[in-house]
């Protein structure tokens, strides 16, 4: 299944480069869970990420972010590519 999570509110001060190295750590571990996290985008301005991931569930998806950096979602939500 395809999910786009939401991070409504980075840390104060992060950087698109904070949101690339937690992207990289995401994708160091996302293979034990049967995830993979295909594509990130970063609003520094409004401090939001959406990062797009193929998972067998939006806990497995959750799962990954949370063990990586700590930066879980705010909402994650089931999409379908169109």
């Amino acid at each position: 299944m395809l999910f786009m999570d939401v991070h409504n509110h980075l840390p104060e001060g992060a950087s698109a480069k904070d949101v690339a190295d937690a992207h990289s750590a995401d994708l160091r571990i996302q293979d034990q869970y049967g995830v993979r996290y295909l594509n990130y985008w970063v609003d520094e301005q409004d401090g939001k990420v959406f990062c797009l991931v193929e998972a067998p569930d939006a806990e497995s998806a959750h799962r990954v972010h949370r063990e990586a950096h700590g930066l879980v979602a705010d909402e994650i939500h089931p999409v379908t590519q169109g």
